[in-house]
């Protein structure tokens, strides 16, 4: 069996040779020749209603099945340890078909752990795709649960608080509710949900899988029948990942290994830096002992990650220190080579809920690969300048 390092080099490349090519392939068709009405029929049957594509089929449309993208998905089901993986145009639209897939068994409930991502928590809250949400903490997932829960959703470690939450025992109190986890801030370097028992794996794959910035996307791991009903409905809605990004994000995995843990060196500096600080209130940063009460770095996750974030006194000092940075970019997203510094509940958790939105002087920091004692200098700069 290969290391996960070469398998994030060689996931996805198979066929290549007989190809005659080094580089992985870009197919841009949005329609492919049919054989016959007879056998584009049955193709086009096949793959609309969440079937794989077969060999030797047409492709038909674009919005059914891309040989680009399936090379992806094949990517990241390799390095998250699970049969299938599934893709879309944005982490959110992943998010969406997996609300529907659990509104289309009849089961409406969700039971979802926050803090969750902002976006992901508007849209659980808002009701827009037929689901009724409780929330709650991962110690009440079993006492949330309905007859009608059709699926738990968390994050580990979640954002922007970075706290986490124990996957063994959050499948066992979700007593055999299909559990879905946003591994986002983790990435399969770090974590793999799917041999843990969570029936799907969610990625905002904008984020890390790219790492540049430059190329949107989502994709769920999942179990073979999940993956049949998320294809079935990516079909239908026409959520689907486009060539070019799946290109970007499908090259993106080969260095992930060396970026994540190149990202997660520095932000053990950093954290060590601003934990350190007399104007820093508190450093949240799974590295930290404080921040890992339950032992999981080591066991469950291999190491702690590049994402941190620091509270400061009042909301107006940490609203000024993005407007002072130098070096860091002040943007919200994460994963990228570049350090990018945001205010939560200005930004991305502004939708949330009054009860669970971050606190006013909180400041998410996802660090880069740029030398860790510059991006110290800057915010350290940045924090004492803007007081």
């Amino acid at each position: 069996m290969l290391s996960q390092d070469s398998l994030a080099v060689h996931a996805g490349r198979t066929g290549l040779t007989e190809l005659g090519v080094h580089a992985v392939p870009i197919d841009l068709s949005t329609t492919a020749p049919l054989p016959s009405v007879h056998d584009g029929g049955l193709a086009y049957e096949q793959m609309a209603t969440g079937g794989p594509h077969l060999t030797g089929q047409s492709t038909v449309y674009q919005r059914l099945w891309n040989p680009t993208v399936a090379r992806f998905e094949e990517g990241v089901a390799v390095l998250e340890n699970a049969p299938e993986a599934v893709a879309f145009a944005t982490g959110m639209a992943a998010l969406s078909a997996v609300l529907l897939a659990v509104v289309a068994t009849g089961k409406k409930h969700v039971v979802a752990v926050r803090p969750l991502y902002g976006g992901s928590d508007h849209l659980l809250a808002s009701g827009v795709l037929g689901t009724e949400v409780t929330f709650t903490t991962a110690a009440g997932i079993r006492a949330a649960l309905r007859p009608d829960t059709g699926l738990v959703i968390l994050e580990t470690p979640a954002n922007p608080s970075l706290e986490l939450v124990d996957l063994t025992a959050a499948v066992a109190a979700a007593d055999g509710v299909p559990l879905v986890v946003d591994n986002t801030f983790a990435t399969p370097v770090l974590q793999q949900p799917y041999p843990l028992g969570t029936a799907m794996v969610l990625h905002s794959a904008t984020k890390f899988f790219g790492g540049h910035g430059d190329a949107m996307g989502g994709v769920v791991a999942a179990s073979p029948e999940w993956a049949v009903r998320l294809r079935q409905l990516r079909a239908i809605t026409g959520g689907i990942l486009t060539p070019w990004p799946a290109y970007l994000l499908h090259r993106g995995l080969a260095t992930l290994p060396v970026r994540v843990r190149a990202q997660q060196a520095g932000a053990a500096k950093v954290a060590a830096a601003l934990a350190g600080h007399g104007l820093v209130r508190r450093v949240y940063y799974p590295g930290l002992p404080e921040c890992d009460p339950l032992g999981l770095i080591g066991t469950q996750m291999a190491g702690p990650g590049s994402l941190l974030a620091f509270e400061l006194a009042s909301a107006g000092h940490a609203e000024r220190v993005p407007a002072a940075v130098k070096m860091i970019t002040h943007a919200v997203s994460l994963g990228g080579v570049d350090t990018l510094i945001q205010h939560p509940a200005g930004l991305t958790h502004r939708p949330v809920a009054a009860e669970a939105k971050p606190h006013a002087g909180l400041l998410r920091v996802s660090v880069g690969l740029e030398d860790p004692a510059d991006i110290i200098t800057d915010l350290v700069g940045a924090i004492e300048a803007s007081r």
